[in-house]
């Protein structure tokens, strides 16, 4: 009996704990649902068509897509902007594809308020890059989405954030610590400000770099919290892949 009770005990221990954790916090009075994910154990993936060419656009639809490969999703969020058709407004990279240059200018809207950036996902890492930089650096991402605005660049505040500003909105995000490895999405589920939005990333999760993804569109599938926000169609979107159980 003692024998089977260390045999098991010894089974728990050697098992991998979960490398996507979600759950939900709060700072400074605002709620926040948080999924962090370590990017060196996780399958980490940017999906918009299918094999067909079909737009995805909902979680369900890349969930059956990926049962074709015995795998399933364990978390998934909108990611980056997107035009009419559901096109990245960015650039963006699906499996080693470039589908979408890179955007380098200033422009209309959240997007062109630069500096904007990209999640790149390489081999094990996933980092946040200021958009200029990733121009310098040129990294090979096996999977990108631009997006705007940054929210934290090495540690600083987007210059364009106002403490005392009044637009508020449901908002998303993604930031990235300094190796790469541990990735962490946000969906505010209070109103919020930009400056509120980065201040968390910075001061309450301790990222460098943090970029801004969507503000009312912004949804979020958690297997771990029993979470599927449903509605209109999705541009690009952020998923970790398992296998299916």
């Amino acid at each position: 009996m003692i024998r089977a009770a260390l045999i098991l005990l010894a089974a728990v221990i050697a098992a991998p704990a979960s490398a996507v954790e979600c759950g939900d916090t709060s700072f400074e009075g605002t709620r926040y649902t948080i999924c962090e994910v370590d990017a060196a154990q996780e399958d980490l993936r940017l999906f918009l068509d299918d094999d067909q060419g079909n737009r995805l656009g909902q979680f369900p639809a890349v969930d059956a897509m990926l049962a074709a490969e015995g795998k399933r999703l364990s978390f998934a969020m909108n990611a980056g902007m997107y035009h009419d058709d559901r096109a990245p407004v960015g650039h963006y990279v699906e499996d080693g594809r470039e589908l979408m240059r890179v955007i380098p200018n200033a422009g209309p809207g959240n997007f062109g308020l630069l500096p904007n950036g990209v999640f790149c996902i390489r081999p094990d890492r996933a980092d946040v890059i200021e958009t200029q930089a990733f121009l310098d650096r040129k990294p090979k991402c096996t999977y990108a989405t631009q997006s705007g605005p940054m929210l934290v660049i090495n540690g600083a505040l987007h210059p364009r954030f106002l403490p005392d500003s009044s637009s508020r909105h449901i908002r998303n995000g993604v930031g990235s610590s300094a190796d790469g490895t541990r990735v962490v999405f946000v969906l505010s589920r209070n109103l919020v400000t930009f400056h509120e939005f980065g201040r968390l990333f910075r001061d309450h999760l301790g990222l460098p770099q943090a970029l801004y993804f969507d503000g009312n569109v912004s949804r979020l599938y958690a297997r771990q919290l029993g979470r599927h926000d449903r509605g209109f169609d999705l541009g690009p979107i952020v998923g970790v892949v398992t296998p299916a159980e």
